[in-house]
């Protein structure tokens, strides 16, 4: 009996080595060091502010593939897949992100990686793994020309409150598993159904973070940001959006955080400008303008000019067919447009050029620490000019202390926005006129 057990450890050791040397002490074997070390590794994340994403890269149609190639063959077929895949994960993320990489039962790999919800974005997620997936198709179809490869891919968010982390990421890999597959009758569907019934419901709740004129001190503006149903895995932001979006309800989604938004103007009588995050995927669905033109009939007594659609998260505007007549469309009924995330990337910087927005926000990553670093300061004087260039007026994101804010002071920044002004809490009449 114990000799049975020996041989099988020594299989999936085996069946690791393929995967990974363990040299490479930050991937593991999925049933044996995985547990501790993705554990250690989740709760030092929550520590941290992080939450916990866990990737799921499923090859499609797998078992098909090993009847077609032969087990030998499949073999080394899973072999180079999972090298590759570790070759591009190492040069697509931050070593410091990454949690564990493994793979489980023979389906595929999961990634588990730290997010900071103030430096990264569900639309970056996204990118992400479309852009692991493509490249690995891409490489797999040079190496078998003869095999097709597809990857069905899945993420969810590590649940915090959780009594054991172990359960959490198990039930987050399960999860994105199920995501990937788009079973029927699991955790999928369950999650397709709860995400329904907040959007029927429209079971969210709005807080307001206010933007601040770094000249005179005083709120210009307010920022409204979105939590799901209280006490629930779903209050979290990134754990909703990215629900919504895997799940086809983005649009209807953001669609309610704008009406409500226009809600709380409408019975706070606010006066002051509102800032209303939007991704591109919704700007440019075709039924947008027509939905903004109902809500601002509905809500006749709010001026277009008051709203300004924040353009967040770093989607690509290319390929999505309507997005540049809307943001037209917008301009002409008065609205105003901000651009997000801007110095994070190339999407946004791209975003401008194309729309020339009324209002720039900088990135956190750029304002981070920027007291104590010269270049990032001298990143903030090049946007500063490009926001010139392009008639912007610029929002500094991210301020969290005096010594930050006195850059932006020095350097002439219009207004800015962080937790050393004020934490984001619901919008009150007292605090909107």
């Amino acid at each position: 009996m114990v000799r049975r057990y020996v041989e099988k450890a020594k299989r999936i050791l085996k069946w690791g080595k393929l995967f990974m040397p363990y040299s490479a002490m930050r991937f593991y074997p999925p049933q044996f060091i995985v547990r501790n070390p993705v554990a250690e590794g989740v709760k030092n994340a929550f520590n941290n502010g992080c939450e916990v994403a866990v990737i799921v890269f499923n090859i499609k149609d797998i078992k098909e593939l090993a009847d077609m190639l032969g087990q030998f063959q499949f073999q080394g077929y899973i072999k180079r897949v999972k090298k590759f895949f570790r070759n591009i994960i190492e040069e697509a993320i931050d070593i410091n992100d990454i949690i564990t990489l493994h793979d489980f039962y023979g389906d595929g790999l999961t990634l588990s990686i730290r997010v900071n919800p103030e430096h990264h974005s569900i639309s970056e997620i996204d990118l992400l793994i479309k852009r692991i997936s493509r490249e690995a198709e891409r490489f797999l179809l040079i190496e078998y020309p003869m095999v097709p490869t597809v990857f069905q891919t899945g993420y969810m968010f590590v649940e915090k409150k959780h009594y054991s982390v172990q359960e959490a990421v198990l039930k987050a890999q399960q999860q994105a598993i199920a995501m990937a597959e788009k079973r029927i009758d699991t955790e999928f569907n369950e999650m397709l159904f709860t995400m329904t019934r907040i959007v029927s419901q429209k079971d969210i709740r709005l807080l307001a973070q206010p933007i601040i004129d770094v000249a005179t001190n005083k709120v210009r503006a307010w920022e409204m940001l979105t939590r799901g149903p209280k006490g629930t895995v779903l209050e979290n932001p990134l754990s909703l959006f990215s629900i919504a979006r895997q799940t086809g309800l983005l649009y209807d989604l953001e669609m309610i955080v704008l009406e409500k938004a226009l809600q709380q103007v409408r019975d706070l009588s606010c006066k002051q400008d509102i800032f209303l995050n939007c991704t591109p995927l919704t700007i440019g669905n075709m039924r947008f303008i027509r939905d903004i033109k109902k809500l601002m009939i509905k809500y006749k007594k709010i001026s277009p000019k008051q709203i300004t659609f924040e353009i967040t998260e770093r989607d690509s505007i290319e390929g999505i067919k309507d997005f540049n007549y809307n943001i037209k469309v917008l301009r002409l009924m008065g609205f105003r447009l901000a651009v997000d995330d801007t110095g994070a990337g190339y999407a946004s910087l791209n975003t401008i050029s194309e729309i020339m927005p009324d209002i720039i926000k900088i990135d956190r990553s750029v304002i981070q620490n920027i007291d104590k670093n010269s270049v990032k300061e001298s990143m903030l004087k090049g946007l500063l000019l490009v926001a010139r260039e392009a008639g912007s007026l610029v929002v500094a994101e991210g301020i969290e202390n005096e010594s930050e804010a006195s850059v932006l002071s020095r350097n002439n920044v219009d207004l800015a926005q962080g937790y050393f002004y004020a934490r984001p809490a619901a919008l009150a009449k007292s605090m909107a006129t």
